[in-house]
């Protein structure tokens, strides 16, 4: 193996795409390659050092899904059980139509459309559900009880029918504390930080943490000033633009009681990975502790979107994926373009934390930035490509 190629790469980033970057490549079950180039403090010129912890956004969601599939191997869920089994405000719901009109949903919203991103919901955070949960909640924001008070909001389509990105995995984690019995943050680190061994991933700040946190920038595209992170997310390949300092908070994490399943985490390169590395391994992690089975990972990389709803999985960097238990998994590489393997899995983060995960030849990555905006449709194909490139030269 030669990793060359991704070192460019990563320093070809650190120098025209982002402020600075980091990875880890384990390879079954042993480091392989690691690297940090760049800033972590871009205005005082601080170089990164390795031991940065990084808002990782929606690459938590990898955490979420794999926590639910926990329970679904425990047979403590199925995938086909209505939500409201489990949380009866989302009983009767109700779906706005294009003309602004509510009409009652002819499906229940069901514990799988959760995971696939299929229930309806919007990621619309200011929405009167999300108010009325500051409300009853004084602020705080317990998980339980906002989604419970999001249940009120109409859905924008009928369960099942499209795939939008959404609040989905924050339902989810909702839906874990009330099968648990536990906050979603203690259950995730009883079931998968702690087995793996993974010290440094928290899901809020604290003052220390916040003083490890690589400066939080934004990469402001000329002409694209007013985006949202979401709607960053989803395309951007402008190099014309500036960074902007925007501090170290996570906008989506609403409270000190809300645990975000969708964008909570906050971790290091380093302890990430070991995230990576056991899902590469079918669920064995590198302390020898197993948080799933391989029958599990496989259902986790198995396409669950019908040809219809596939339309609706465009984002450019995801061209040639389907879409398992929430993470991206690629299907078609006459459509991607990427040198990856089938049923190579993953997703990525607003600030450009990025999972890839091979469990065929054992491959697990784990690479952050730090800016908002990143740029995916750029970065990650080519990332995918790289790293392939470098294992059997």
């Amino acid at each position: 193996m030669d990793f060359t190629n991704l070192k460019l790469f990563m320093d070809h980033m650190a120098a025209e795409r982002t402020p600075g970057n980091a990875i880890e490549v384990y390879l079954k079950g042993k480091k392989v390659f690691e690297y940090h180039t760049g800033y972590s403090d871009l205005e005082n010129k601080i170089p990164l050092n390795g031991e940065e912890m990084y808002n990782i956004y929606s690459c938590s969601k990898v955490t979420t899904v794999t926590a639910g599939t926990q329970l679904l191997e425990r047979g403590k869920i199925l995938l086909s059980d209505p939500l409201y089994d489990y949380i009866p405000e989302f009983k009767e719901m109700y779906v706005k139509t294009p003309e602004g009109d509510l009409k009652k949903a002819e499906t229940p919203i069901k514990v799988g459309d959760l995971f696939s991103m299929t229930a309806g919901f919007s990621y619309n955070l200011k929405s009167e559900g999300f108010k009325k949960a500051a409300e009853v909640t004084g602020g705080k924001m317990d998980t339980v009880e906002t989604i419970r008070c999001v249940a009120a909001d109409p859905l924008c389509f009928e369960p099942g029918t499209h795939w939008q990105y959404s609040i989905c995995h924050d339902v989810l984690a909702a839906l874990i504390s009330v099968v648990s019995g536990q906050k979603f943050r203690d259950y995730v680190k009883e079931n998968i930080f702690d087995p793996l061994d993974m010290t440094e991933s928290v899901y809020h700040h604290t003052p220390e943490t916040l003083k490890r946190t690589a400066e939080q920038y934004s990469f402001v595209a000329a002409g694209n000033e007013n985006m949202d992170i979401v709607e960053a997310q989803k395309h951007g390949n402008s190099k014309e633009g500036y960074f902007k300092n925007v501090g170290k908070g996570v906008s989506h994490i609403l409270g000190e009681e809300y645990d975000s399943g969708g964008a909570g985490i906050i971790t290091t390169v380093f302890d990430y990975a070991k995230l990576m590395a056991a899902l590469a391994g079918f669920g064995l992690g590198l302390t020898g502790e197993r948080i799933l089975s391989p029958y599990s990972v496989n259902l986790m990389r198995t396409n669950r979107l019908s040809e219809e709803v596939l339309k609706d999985f465009n984002w450019r960097q995801l061209a040639g994926c389907g879409y398992g238990l929430g993470v991206r998994t690629h299907i078609n590489p006459a459509k991607s373009g990427v040198i990856s393997s089938l049923g190579e899995f993953g997703w990525g983060g607003a600030a450009g934390a990025t999972a890839i995960i091979d469990p065929e030849i054992g491959l697990g990555v784990f690479y952050a930035q730090h800016t908002l905006n990143p740029r995916e449709e750029y970065y990650q194909p080519r990332l995918r490509n790289v790293v392939y490139s470098c294992l059997n030269s």
